[in-house]
């Protein structure tokens, strides 16, 4: 079994993260960080570094954890929800976290049509949270 986490260095990314930490080490199975970005001017060097450095020390708090933790900074240009579901579907993923601002009917159109695709395929089941929500 995989997790699969969508992460930004947010309220709503940092609960979405606490919780695929949590499950992952509830159930004993590895955890993929994707932080997706999609460039440009407003993802230059400095904000790179500042998002890499970030990375590692989530990835140094998993491991003092015991959560075997894979980091993916991808910068290709997609929306982040295909980047996440391009993962979950190339690492067999069986959970999807992600952290999310509002529920709005807008959102939740957009969210379920990004979302529609791997469930053809397979059942990933999708954890939506907000801060203040996540149950440690």
């Amino acid at each position: 079994m995989t997790i699969v986490v969508g992460y930004v260095s947010t309220k709503e990314g940092q609960a979405a993260l606490q919780r695929a930490l949590a499950e992952a080490k509830l159930r004993r199975t590895n955890l993929v960080v994707i932080n997706s970005n999609r460039g440009g001017r407003d993802f230059d060097g400095d904000a790179s570094a500042r998002s890499e450095s970030e990375l590692e020390r989530i990835a140094t708090d998993a491991a003092a954890d015991g959560v075997d933790m894979e980091v993916r900074q991808l910068v290709r240009g997609n929306e982040p929800a295909e980047d996440l579901i391009s993962v979950a579907d190339e690492t067999g993923a069986d959970l999807i976290v992600i952290g999310l601002r509002r529920r709005t009917p807008v959102g939740k159109l957009i969210l379920g049509s990004n979302m529609r695709g791997p469930r053809r395929v397979r059942f990933i089941m999708v954890t939506e949270l907000r801060p203040g929500f996540a149950r440690n």
